[in-house]
């Protein structure tokens, strides 16, 4: 009696899950060491805070 043949499908997909994990990881990495590098020092005006307040309470229209 023959074997049955194996599956490709599980390991081509775990494959494509991993890989695809990998590139967001490293893009974030990238993206947070960007923005280490590019700090802005200058504190945010008045219409600034007032709209990150606001977004933060969850009222921006």
């Amino acid at each position: 009696m023959a074997e049955n043949a194996k599956s490709m499908v599980l390991p081509v997909v775990l494959a494509a899950v991993i890989a695809g994990l990998g590139r967001v990881i490293f893009q974030r990495m990238v993206a947070d060491r960007a923005a280490r590098e590019n700090r802005i020092s200058v504190p945010p005006d008045a219409s600034t805070r007032a709209k990150i307040s606001a977004a933060l309470r969850g009222t921006l229209s």
